[in-house]
């Protein structure tokens, strides 16, 4: 099943590395939306082939997605992460936001793969900074 997918924060480096390794490895979504603060409304970031333009997140349906990969600082995990996944959308979050919460799964790809299960308490992946991994 391919999913709707948006990437918070797509404008700024982790951002735009996301795309770029969902787009090398063929990650199946049917839909890519790049998402950012209003200011960098309208930027223009790579997804393979393909160009998006970035949309405003203060303006954004989560509803219409099923996951949303957050690069974004801590303030701005704090401010969005809880209306996403509240919206039905699953939350991977790159910021420290969450990492603490007993509730959040801290997830290492190939380390605690069963932890995923998790997830379903508050529909948040938290992941460690890049150095862990």
């Amino acid at each position: 099943m391919a999913l709707k997918v948006a990437v918070l924060g797509a404008t700024g480096m982790v951002g735009r590395e996301i795309l770029s390794i969902l787009a090398e490895r063929g990650f199946p979504a049917d839909e890519v939306i790049a998402l950012a603060s209003r200011k960098m409304m309208g930027a223009e970031v790579s997804f393979g082939d393909a160009t998006l333009k970035a949309k405003d997140v203060d303006d954004f349906d989560f509803s219409t997605i099923q996951l949303c990969i957050m690069a974004t600082g801590d303030p701005a995990a704090r401010k969005y992460g809880n209306a996403i996944s509240a919206a039905g959308c699953i939350v991977i979050d790159t910021s420290r936001a969450f990492r603490s919460d007993p509730q959040v799964p801290l997830m290492v790809p190939e380390v605690n793969g069963a932890a995923i299960d998790g997830y379903t308490k508050r529909n948040i992946i938290a992941v460690p900074d890049g150095v862990t991994c």
